[in-house]
């Protein structure tokens, strides 16, 4: 497991730790009024505690279709994590589900967003778990992912296999040779792990912007396997 990985598990465990024997707490977090998200890509930025580091730079990143991205790089080590996956609101919280299936809590709150514990409630520290709207372009670190890739008529698509949203692709040559030299003529998809980041392209005859994927490299094509298999 990568030292950013472990990192993450530390400040998570915290929260959980911070979030035991605050029942008051819970119920001040209820009889706040939540300010309620515009539906357009939001970005928001804050320092936040680090075990090991001098703080983390969380940058989080949400879109209108209902997708996040978070960046964390930690201050005086030069490394950098990433993360993405669906964002929903319930009455008072932002719930960010990534693509491993774990979950995040957020008490959005005028045009800031206060992180709350494994439990989804308020972390009981001195210590600052704010991020404030901010105005960031999407990140570029890395991220593994995987899901079923299908290359024709010049265009590429993955499809994740956490999410299960499809992702327009930007052109590889690399990669698209790659797939035509493993995937069997009756089935299209194959089943691809890669390292990508996001950016933002127009849409086809569309003025409106949609995220696109972007190869990083480690490209390994799983033949004849989909995301159920």
């Amino acid at each position: 497991m990568s030292k950013q990985v472990l990192t993450i598990a530390a400040v998570l465990s915290l929260f959980a730790l911070f979030g035991c024997n605050n029942r008051n707490d819970t119920q001040a977090v209820a009889s706040e009024h939540a300010m309620p998200l515009k539906p357009m890509q939001q970005s928001y930025r804050g320092i936040i505690p680090c075990a090991d580091c001098e703080g983390i730079d969380a940058s989080l990143y949400l879109d209108a279709s209902g997708t996040w991205i978070m960046n964390y790089t930690y201050l005086g080590k030069d490394t950098s994590f990433a993360s993405y996956g669906d964002w929903a609101r319930t009455a008072n919280k932002l719930v960010l589900t990534s693509s491993q299936g774990e979950k995040q809590y957020f008490l959005p709150k005028e045009d800031s967003l206060i992180m709350l514990d494994a439990k989804g409630e308020p972390i009981k520290s001195p210590q600052n778990f704010t991020l404030k709207a901010d105005n960031l372009t999407l990140p570029t670190t890395p991220m593994t992912m995987k899901g079923e890739y299908t290359y024709m008529a010049d265009a590429a698509i993955f499809k994740d296999c956490g999410s299960g949203k499809i992702y327009p692709v930007d052109s590889n040559a690399a990669l698209q040779e790659a797939y035509l030299a493993v995937r069997d003529e009756n089935v299209l998809p194959v089943l691809l792990q890669f390292d990508a980041h996001f950016i933002e392209q127009p849409k086809p005859d569309s003025d409106r912007l949609q995220n696109v994927l972007v190869s990083d490299g480690q490209v390994k094509f799983f033949p004849g396997k989909n995301c159920q298999s």
